[in-house]
């Protein structure tokens, strides 16, 4: 099984995008993500994942800058990778994952969001 499929797994199952950002530890669902991507001043880039547009990249450093590194530290221990490798993943991951929950550009209704923000809201840095 690749890292990939492992960090599926451990983000909720294959086809379950919604698990998989909920896993991070973020509260608020997609919404809450994306508001923590343009608090930590990647507005653009987060809006990017959300619009229609191509997606912009997120780097490693990123990834740990705003959703911290002990997020990212219990992230990378649920996949049994180090922490670097779990980030690196995520910000492979995350652009196309984001763009994915919300279609049309707009982000999933409280139902989907609560859901995502009750995985992720273990993890979030506070």
């Amino acid at each position: 099984m690749s890292l990939l499929d492992n960090l599926m797994g451990a983000l909720g199952g294959q086809g379950d995008l919604a698990e998989t950002v909920k896993s991070l530890g973020v509260t608020g669902g997609v919404g809450g993500l994306v508001d923590a991507f343009q608090k930590g001043g990647l507005a653009e880039v987060a809006q990017s994942w959300v619009s229609s547009g191509a997606n912009l990249p997120v780097s490693p450093e990123q990834i740990q800058a705003v959703l911290g590194s002990g997020a990212v530290g219990q992230f990378a221990e649920k996949l049994g990778v180090d922490p670097q490798t779990a980030a690196a993943k995520l910000s492979e991951v995350l652009p196309g994952l984001v763009d994915k929950l919300t279609p049309g550009g707009k982000l999933p209704d409280e139902g989907l969001g609560g859901a995502v923000g009750d995985l992720l809201g273990g993890f979030m840095k506070s």
